[in-house]
């Protein structure tokens, strides 16, 4: 993916296909980048950290996250600034758009690469299912600290244990 300078269009911008359930968008300047995502349900990108810092900003869907020990459920309109040597992760239990900025620029992704943490998938646990029959119990969520921005119970016990990929 090369550097941008002047002007382009969402829609003329290459689509890469990740994995199944993740594509992205990039363009990249010489000290920021931007990536539009698109994520299928049970896409989840498995903790880890890097340099960056990073603002993601969730346009449709729903996107389950955890910065550094903060879990929250996030929805349209909501931001994530999340700074550089913070480990993080996300899950995303329907399909969602996602932009991220990054600075400065990701150099993995502009040589198309797949992070390592989006390389493999294995079946989600029944546990990180929207489904409410399939949740964790709001008693076992708040004794593990894991509860939404809006008090929902969220497993995060368990989706830290499950340790799946994209």
């Amino acid at each position: 993916m090369p550097k941008l300078s002047g002007y382009a269009a969402l829609a003329t911008l290459p689509e890469e296909r990740v994995t199944d359930k993740i594509s992205r968008k990039i363009a990249s300047g010489d000290q920021e980048m931007i990536v539009w995502w698109t994520m299928k349900a049970g896409a989840h990108a498995t903790a880890h950290k890097h340099p960056h810092e990073q603002i993601a900003w969730i346009l449709k869907g729903k996107m389950e996250f955890r910065l550094g020990n903060e879990q929250r459920t996030c929805g349209p309109g909501d931001v994530v600034v999340i700074p550089g040597g913070v480990e993080h992760e996300a899950f995303f239990p329907e399909d969602t758009e996602v932009i991220d900025v990054f600075a400065p620029p990701r150099a993995d992704f502009l040589t198309g690469g797949v992070p390592d943490y989006m390389k493999s998938e294995v079946a989600l646990s029944p546990a990180l299912s929207s489904a409410p029959e399939n949740r964790a119990k709001p008693a076992a969520s708040a004794a593990a600290g894991a509860t939404g921005r809006r008090g929902e119970a969220w497993p995060w016990r368990e989706f830290r244990a499950c340790r799946c990929r994209i």
